[in-house]
């Protein structure tokens, strides 16, 4: 006895819910030759093949085959439900959302059990589009509590993973990615194309938090799995989200793929899902340079608004008035409703801010760009998380630099130092909340410790095993670290009464009336490069050439590589003499308009990132003067207070350094209280039992800066490499310390004035000093000149003194200098 309708009918159904659409199509026409005169089941069949027909590529077939059943006589009012089900899904991906609502909603009504969840997940979606959140939650809980009681783990997986979408859009990307990462593993599990369609909503969570590399590579997997499948429609959703990401930094590929996503959508009559894909062109267009006419912004918008996507229409009308300010047309007054979501409201602050700019109404100007970001702020203060924190700057990077140019056209050294620590503060305004131990993530960052070692001379980041931990080790460290309090900013006033303070303090010193403490603020605002210089009493701007600072930056980082590598030898002296030649024209590029001012006094230095590879301490004007790179004048500020009393010290001697256990012990000499820990004893696990325990934590290893994600940055140890992640595990941090390493000094720039690697890691834990190079030391030096370091660490001076009078005393110029609060 052959197989029958009903049974082949499962079949197909089954094979459908698991994505496997070609061997679906087979069974059901098997069933559909099968299945006689049972209108019932031949109207099911017919559903669920026009589910498949939408799904590869032939929509208007499949909406067809759909109503054809639900006209047809003799079907079941549980059927008629179903199929309306199946018809609002077709609605709903081509973006017909009042077809969708009315026929989905026509299927709660009269659905029970797994077919009602089904439903209930499907509304939801529509709710999402419209951004009606409640009632989008209310169906996914309703859902997810029947597929439960139902047993059906995979869909309430699904359902739990929507939810968490529904949050990515609410802008909680913590919960997004929590609820997304909890339900992935059982959605991965049924099919490729099951952990593509999840693996496309969290590249939509890792784009909104700035990681638009990861995000990027994971859509382009995403894309082709699609694309293998026959999955035109999903293919082409994640062509455009990609191109979505692309316009943060690569607008040019960003037009060429939303240009060829909505060719696809056109081609499968999601005439809606062609305009978003055409907004995406136009602002890549935009970002290019070019201003697309007015009418096609104008149809463009119509059009989402038609389908019902008004906040995408209202961002295309944004754009719009961007272009027009950019072409010198008048625009309309720009209005939004108060619960538009958080991007759009930013992009808002950002077309107003450019169109008073346009009219030389800088004032204006930076009232807008100061209100994006205090609303950019508001939405950072609920995440401690530092890459999460320092990524979200994405946001606001043209408010920045927005508000930075109005505020430079001000000459005004209130204003101008006011957007300084504006941009400074973007990304370090919350103080972290240290996660508790969790063993699972222990075990994560110790297995990609035995897998950067196995890997030694690979691209190990590449990886299969390692991505799926580096996702699960960053998932965690988003969820688990809270945020603590907010660090407020200082205004130029207040900060020039920190001076005059620190001038008295010296005064009632041994370091006499004549010293003090001189504020360097550098502003790059796109397109010049400022300084305002603070003393005790007074602040002047300097205007820096930003050309010419580029072009002495050029090749620097070379230049400093092989000044450490050759040191002897026929080329050592032309190397130093070419070297010492571009210090001094660097220094008299960014340091000339304030030496004036200085005289003998210390420097407190913010610098935005452009300059992050500027080694400060080989400038001459540097040459034996105490300074420290601060994170803000704010936190400078307010740091400084705090007593110091550096008594007990942790030094550390990683493998395969050849003077590294001397230099800990010559280092250690000078301590009281000290613990060093070499060879086998500088494990992980002891390095940051030990730097808990501290006050002065000095490692000397092998380091590697990962440009990346400076996170995944680490110190060569023992048993494997030490993380950027470890360093926010560690419940108390050092007040200050000194990384002996190679690379670990450098930074990665994300987002205009963010830079990120191994010496932000620390302050943001908390550390209050880092002693680091950004550049290659070679380690005699090093250890020459940190040894000496340490001696004026416990004689009680200052981490920046003690560096400074280190070089004087050892005759040593090298790129180490002192970042945080370094007196």
């Amino acid at each position: 006895m052959g197989t029958s309708a009903a049974e082949l009918y499962e079949r197909g159904r089954a094979a459908s819910n698991a994505q496997r659409y070609p061997e679906a199509r087979r069974l059901l026409a098997r069933a559909e030759a099968a299945a006689d005169d049972d209108a019932d089941l031949r109207a099911r069949i017919h559903g669920t093949l026009a589910y498949v027909l939408a799904h590869t590529g032939e929509p208007a077939r499949a909406e067809a085959l759909g109503r054809a059943a639900l006209a047809k006589d003799g079907v079941s009012e549980e059927t008629r439900a179903i199929l309306a089900g199946q018809l609002g899904v077709l609605f709903t991906r081509a973006g017909r959302l009042d077809e969708a609502e009315h026929m989905l909603t026509h299927a709660v009504d009269v659905l029970e059990g797994t077919a009602l969840a089904n439903c209930l997940l499907n509304r939801s979606l529509v709710h999402m589009h419209r951004r009606a959140f409640d009632a989008c939650t209310a169906d996914l809980e309703r859902a997810t509590a029947l597929y439960e009681q139902s047993g059906d783990a995979d869909a309430a997986a699904e359902a739990r993973h929507n939810l968490g979408y529904a949050a990515l859009l609410r802008g909680d990307l913590v919960e997004a990615l929590d609820l997304m990462a909890r339900s992935r593993p059982v959605i991965a599990a049924g099919s490729p194309v099951g952990a593509a369609m999840s693996d496309l909503d969290r590249a939509e969570v890792l784009r909104d938090a700035g990681l638009v590399d990861e995000a990027e590579n994971l859509l382009e997997t995403v894309a082709a799995t699609f694309g293998a499948a026959r999955m035109t429609q999903a293919r082409a959703e994640a062509e455009y989200h990609l191109a979505r990401s692309l316009l943060q930094h690569d607008p040019e590929r960003a037009r060429q793929i939303a240009r060829t996503a909505a060719r696809r959508f056109r081609r499968l009559g999601a005439d809606s899902w062609a305009a978003r894909g055409d907004a995406i062109r136009l602002d890549a267009e935009l970002d290019a340079g070019t201003a697309p006419p007015a009418a096609d912004f104008a149809a463009t918008a119509a059009e989402l608004r038609r389908a019902g996507f008004p906040s995408e229409a209202s961002a295309v009308r944004l754009s719009s008035a961007l272009a027009a300010t950019r072409r010198g047309d008048a625009t309309p007054p720009i209005r939004l409703s108060a619960d538009a979501p958080v991007p759009l409201r930013l992009r808002a602050a950002e077309v107003r801010a450019a169109r008073a700019g346009s009219r030389s109404r800088h004032a204006e100007s930076r009232r807008h760009a100061a209100a994006g970001l205090d609303l950019l702020s508001g939405w950072q203060r609920s995440f401690g998380a530092l890459d999460l924190q320092a990524s979200l700057a994405m946001h606001g990077t043209r408010l920045v630099l927005a508000g930075l140019s109005a505020a430079s056209h001000s000459r005004d050294p209130e204003v101008l130092f006011d957007w300084s620590e504006r941009a400074r503060h973007l990304s370090q305004q919350v103080a972290p909340v240290r996660p508790p131990h969790d063993d699972e993530h222990a075990a994560d960052l110790g297995e990609l410790r035995m897998l950067r070692a196995e890997l030694t001379g690979q691209e190990w980041t590449t990886h299969p095993r390692v991505r799926l931990l580096r996702d699960r080790v960053r998932e965690h460290q988003w969820t688990a670290t809270g945020a603590g309090d907010t660090r407020p900013r200082i205004t130029l006033e207040a900060l020039r009464d920190e001076l005059r303070q620190e001038r008295r303090d010296d005064a009632r010193t041994e370091l006499g009336d004549d010293a003090g403490t001189a504020a360097l603020s550098f502003v790059y605002s796109g397109d010049s490069m400022l300084c305002v210089v603070t003393t005790d009493a007074d602040s002047t701007i300097g205007t820096l050439d930003r050309a010419a600072i580029g072009a002495a930056t050029d090749g620097l980082r070379a230049d400093l590589d092989v000044s450490a590598s050759i040191r002897s030898g026929p080329m050592a002296a032309i190397v130093a003499q070419a070297l010492d030649e571009r210090m001094r024209r660097l220094d008299d590029l960014l340091l000339g308009p304030a030496r004036p001012l200085l005289g003998d006094r210390r420097i407190v230095l913010t610098v935005p990132g452009i300059l992050a590879g500027i080694p400060w301490a080989m400038l001459p004007t540097m040459a034996g003067r105490p300074f420290t790179i601060a994170t803000s004048m704010s936190r400078w500020a307010q740091e400084r207070h705090i007593p110091r009393g550096l008594t007990r010290a942790g030094l550390v001697a990683g493998p395969r350094v050849p003077r590294g256990a001397g230099e800990v012990q010559a280092a250690a000499s000078v301590w009281g209280e000290v613990t060093v820990l070499a060879g086998n004893d500088a494990r992980v696990d002891a390095v940051t039992a030990l730097a808990a325990d501290v006050d002065v934590l000095h490692i000397a290893a092998h380091g590697r800066h990962a440009a990346d994600n400076p996170l995944f940055a680490g110190f060569e140890l023992a048993d494997g490499a030490l993380f950027g992640y470890d360093v926010d595990l560690i419940p108390r941090v050092p007040d200050t310390v000194v990384l002996s390493a190679c690379e670990l000094g450098r930074s990665s720039v994300r987002w205009g004035e963010e830079a990120l690697g191994m010496t932000r890691v620390w302050l943001h834990a908390g550390t209050r000093s880092v002693i680091a190079a950004p550049a290659v030391v070679a380690d005699d030096v090093a250890s020459d000149l940190l040894s000496a370091v340490h001696s004026g660490l416990a004689g009680g001076q200052s981490p920046a003194a003690a560096l400074a009078a280190a070089s004087v005393q050892t005759g040593l110029r090298t790129p180490f200098q002192c970042h945080g609060t370094g007196f």
